[in-house]
């Protein structure tokens, strides 16, 4: 599997000929606070972990199954699940619900957490996680501190922090910087992970942002 940061929470993954991306932010949105480059790329399958303009832009996509709520799928061997969980602390009061999204394939199992804002969390249906990609920025999500009670808790084999700022991101949002601090990680451009080499890793990795 193969795992490119495209910016934000967005992610592409390639596995087995199949390709997945992850919360598709809408370029120049909120007045050009998003600045990463447009999507242009057809993915078979997108989650969407909720309905804001930097999560959810899947206009483009016309071919993609559109994945936007919790439940089951299985899509030509790809299964994937999503978990309802909250943006905020006040189980959805201030910002809404958030689905984390479960996506098993080629043996490995990613979580892709969305905008979590609470630590308020079913763990046990994210147990063996093999990478997490998490946000890390606070503000609208949890922060550098929860990130890493996180870390912690769920124990995956890799850990990619999201979400965060960035030269292109105006949101007023902490970078990763915070998160990495006294932390042991690794920058690479993209992540080509298998069942045997997953051990090879760091456990953090920061992916560079591709648009």
């Amino acid at each position: 599997m193969k795992i490119t940061w495209l910016g934000h929470a967005c992610f592409l993954l390639e596995t087995e000929g199949k390709t997945i991306i992850t919360d598709p932010y809408e370029p120049d949105s909120y007045s050009g606070a998003v600045g990463y480059s447009e999507i242009d790329i057809e993915p078979d399958i997108a989650t969407v972990s909720h309905q804001h303009f930097d999560h959810n832009y899947t206009k483009n996509f016309l071919k993609a199954k559109i994945i936007d709520k919790e439940g089951k799928y299985n899509i030509e061997g790809i299964t994937i699940e999503g978990i309802l969980s909250y943006h905020d602390k006040e189980k959805g009061a201030s910002r809404g619900t958030n689905i984390i999204f479960v996506i098993e394939n080629e043996s490995l199992r990613v979580v892709h957490f969305g905008d979590l804002g609470t630590l308020d969390i079913d763990c046990e249906k994210l147990k063996n996680t093999d990478i997490a990609l998490v946000p890390v920025g606070g503000t609208f999500t949890i922060d550098a501190s929860e990130a890493t009670q996180l870390l912690e808790k769920l124990n995956p084999k890799i850990f990619i922090p999201m979400h965060f700022k960035t030269k292109k991101l105006g949101f007023e949002i902490d970078p990763v910087d915070k998160f990495l601090k006294g932390k042991e990680y690794q920058e690479i451009d993209s992540l080509e992970v298998t069942l045997q080499n997953i051990s090879s890793f760091k456990k953090i990795v920061v992916l560079k942002h591709q648009k």
